[in-house]
């Protein structure tokens, strides 16, 4: 059995998300620990990728079905913790789901209908990046649902992950906090920086003037669906690379695997030529060498 990661505490908060517009305290109003050394951060992402990798293995051995559900606060850094845990997986058995805004078929149909199709299979991890839990949070509080939908969704969605879980589907699910000063922050840098551009879609700016709304929408959710069966776990996501090495090591310490690492490889020699001769390099067309 391999060595795990021992599961990381849980942040003790000194306030949470309250829905009172007099209460002025933030999301992630903890004790800040000091900026993790990046030499420090690279050396134990490196190392937990390692472990990942051997993760993936075993899931593929073992033919399991894991589900990873990444939700929080826009700008949190979920986007930047799915990059780093799929950085050294192969896509073919750990894929990441984002699914656009439903089409108008769509939106006839059964809610989780259009998440179903994209649950894992025997030997898969899935990432969504977002989930079924948009009903919850951006339809809620944007009104994009009706009220009865969303009422509906509270009643339904704690029997339709006990169903998932009944099915053999392993469900972890994330919720990325972050303080109001750090989400501002990250949006500022989002405006003028050229390749971050895309990040910031106009339903992030209205989110802005929603802070309380979505915060009791968040608390309403983990009223109604933070069960024992798949229970949410909170990733304080002030500091990214803290945040990242922290959810890497939750993730490692909550599935039982073993390293599966094949022994040493020896590559087998080249075929030899055997008197082929291959054209000539100035028949085929090379991209220009710029750099």
């Amino acid at each position: 059995m391999a060595k795990k990661n021992q599961p990381p505490k849980e942040p003790q908060s000194k306030s949470t998300e309250n829905g009172s517009p007099g209460n002025t305290r933030s999301e992630s109003d903890h004790n800040k620990p000091m900026k993790i050394p990046t030499k420090l951060y690279e050396k134990e992402l490196a190392r937990l990728q390692i472990e990942l990798v051997k993760l993936q293995e075993w899931i593929k051995h073992k033919r399991m079905k894991v589900a990873v559900i990444f939700e929080g606060r826009d700008a949190a850094g979920k986007g930047g913790a799915i990059k780093r845990i799929t950085q050294s997986l192969s896509p073919r058995i750990c894929r990441v789901v984002a699914l656009p805004a439903p089409t108008e078929r769509e939106k006839s149909q059964w809610y989780f209908q259009r998440y179903v199709q994209h649950l894992p299979a025997a030997g898969e991890m899935v990432l969504m990046d977002r989930s079924w839990y948009n009903r919850a949070g951006v339809e809620h509080v944007m009104d994009f649902c009706t009220d009865e939908e969303y009422h509906e969704f509270l009643r339904s969605c704690p029997e339709f992950e006990r169903m998932l879980v009944r099915s053999g589907i392993l469900l972890i699910k994330y919720w990325f906090s972050v303080s109001d000063e750090e989400q501002e922050r990250r949006f500022q840098a989002r405006i003028y920086h050229p390749t971050k551009h895309w990040k910031l879609s106009p339903m992030d700016l209205k989110s802005r003037s929603k802070w309380v709304e979505y915060s009791r929408a968040k608390d309403e959710m983990f009223m109604h669906t933070d069960i024992k069966q798949a229970p949410w776990y909170v990733i304080n996501g002030d500091d990214k690379k803290r945040a990242r090495l922290n959810i890497i090591t939750h993730m490692l310490s909550v599935i039982d695997y073993e390293d599966l690492s094949p022994t040493p490889i020896k590559l087998p020699p080249r075929q030899k030529e055997q008197g082929y001769v291959r054209p000539p390099l100035s028949d085929q067309t090379f991209i220009p060498e710029v750099y």
